[in-house]
């Protein structure tokens, strides 16, 4: 997105955070200004059954979190919701998928992708990054980790890799 524009920004911020730090839809539309630490580059969220946790805000995220929040704080919106619609209200949980779809086919991708697509790759890529499965149930959220299990494909080609890592005879 065109991030000289408001909305562009608030679109490119939307997509970084929700990829970056592997966010739900229904996080990402329930984040308030105030759950936000730049500082410690951190998110508060209220995840499932009203849990919170604290998930990391990495570079890109954070460097488009900040544009975002500098273009809001001068209108005073400090206690509004973090991601707002064009008439200034809160986003929706549709309103993210219509924006998702509509930056897709924009920026020419035909394939369908939802907002839980974004989450998948996050745990996809952190697990094929070789980070301990423990480790993304808890910055998913999950209460179990079965259910991380499921969000998270392994590819052969990491199968095969730790394979020759750990098996004394795999060479």
């Amino acid at each position: 997105p065109d991030v000289d524009t408001p909305l562009g920004l608030r679109d490119r911020t939307m997509l970084e955070l929700m990829y970056a730090s592997g966010l739900r839809v229904t996080e990402l539309v329930s984040l308030g200004v105030l759950d936000v630490s730049l500082n410690d580059g951190v998110l508060r969220v209220l995840g499932k059954g009203h849990k919170e946790r604290i998930v990391p805000v990495p570079g890109k995220a954070r460097e488009a979190l900040t544009a975002w929040l500098a273009l809001r704080e001068p209108q005073g919106l400090l206690a509004m919701p973090l991601f707002t619609n064009a008439r200034g209200l809160a986003l929706s949980e549709r309103g993210v998928r219509v924006i998702l779809r509509r930056r897709m086919l924009v920026a020419g991708i035909a394939r369908p992708a939802s907002p839980h697509t974004l989450r998948h790759s996050y745990a996809t890529h952190l697990l094929d990054a070789d980070v301990d499965l423990r480790a993304i149930q808890e910055l998913l959220g999950h209460e179990r980790l079965s259910t991380t299990q499921r969000y998270t494909h392994v590819s052969a080609e990491r199968l095969a890799r730790v394979y020759r890592q750990a098996h004394p005879r795999a060479k």
